[in-house]
């Protein structure tokens, strides 16, 4: 009872607060009240890894899960960049976009919001929820789909992406990144005319963007991932039942290939970002994650892995 009553009078009203708050975002983009961020903390380079004067294998950009609240990486988001740039040096990696702002603006770096993560940091996590449902509504997803895809795409050519030059786009996702990544596609596609790439980690999204703009969608994922799992129980779009939908057409279209990370799961000491949990061949979580997103970077310029086909 105690439980509950602590619900009731304090996640619920919390809940209904960040429902109304992640609006206010997407809406002062949509009414121009606000144009969104661009410059990054002094000395903070808009890409590492390959330069930009000699074009690099692909430009990738990580689109982080809830926890991204600046625009440093967070911890589980750095200690993948930074296996990715160790192994893959051509690339250029970008992880300062902010996927749950609009505005691009960083959540940790508001003032109240500075208050709030010293006392209720369960705040910063539900705000960080709130905005992918308001991402996957068909009422403000059109807007949303266009500011963060504008973030991106103004990030990717202040690192040095020339628009029309050929060199693939990545996008890699990580468990709501990726409602932020599909939505991007056709801004980017748009803005960039570059080829896209997908890679989503873990994914947790609505299926209802269109992905024609994309060149292809890996999905990475576990069958004890029970997070990303829930995302095909709650979205129509991802059922079968609908077939016309945009998941369904990509899919039927063979844009979307599956590779199991089994048995890594979404969070915790055994998920797919994890150093400590160990592989039979003596991997950990994390290396595998990597080398797998780099092997299909690297093959999409020649023969491709033996893939397994989405069946979700």
């Amino acid at each position: 009872m105690n439980g509950f009553v602590l619900w009731v009078f304090a996640i619920g009203p919390a809940l209904l607060a960040e429902a109304l708050l992640a609006r206010y975002e997407v809406l002062a983009y949509g009414a121009g009240w606000r144009a969104p961020t661009t410059q990054l903390p002094e000395g903070m380079p808009y890409a590492r890894g390959a330069a930009p004067d000699s074009p690099p294998r692909a430009y990738l950009v990580y689109l982080d899960g809830i926890g991204k609240r600046r625009v440093r990486d967070s911890r589980d988001g750095g200690q993948l960049v930074k296996a990715l740039l160790a192994r893959a040096p051509e690339l250029r990696v970008l992880g300062q976009v902010q996927p749950y702002s609009p505005l691009a603006d960083p959540l940790a770096e508001r003032p109240v919001w500075a208050w709030l993560r010293r006392r209720i940091q369960l705040l910063l996590f539900l705000h960080n929820v709130m905005q992918i449902f308001v991402a996957a509504d068909q009422r403000y997803r059109p807007l949303y789909n266009r500011a963060v895809g504008g973030q991106i795409s103004t990030q990717l050519t202040l690192a040095g992406y020339r628009p029309d030059s050929g060199v693939p786009v990545v996008l890699l996702s990580y468990s709501g990144g990726a409602q932020v990544a599909g939505g991007a596609v056709d801004e980017l596609h748009n803005r960039l005319r570059s080829p896209l790439l997908l890679i989503t980690l873990g994914g947790f999204h609505n299926g209802a963007n269109d992905l024609t703009g994309a060149e292809h969608l890996h999905q990475l994922g576990s069958a004890s991932d029970r997070i990303a799992r829930v995302g095909t129980w709650i979205f129509p779009q991802r059922w079968r039942l609908f077939r016309w939908s945009a998941w369904n057409r990509a899919r039927r279209a063979g844009k979307i290939t599956l590779h199991r990370l089994d048995p890594a799961t979404h969070v915790g000491p055994r998920s797919y970002i994890s150093t400590t949990a160990r592989l039979p061949d003596g991997r950990s979580h994390l290396d595998r994650t990597a080398d797998t997103v780099i092997a299909i970077i690297r093959a999409r310029d020649g023969a491709s892995p033996a893939m397994e086909r989405s069946s979700s």
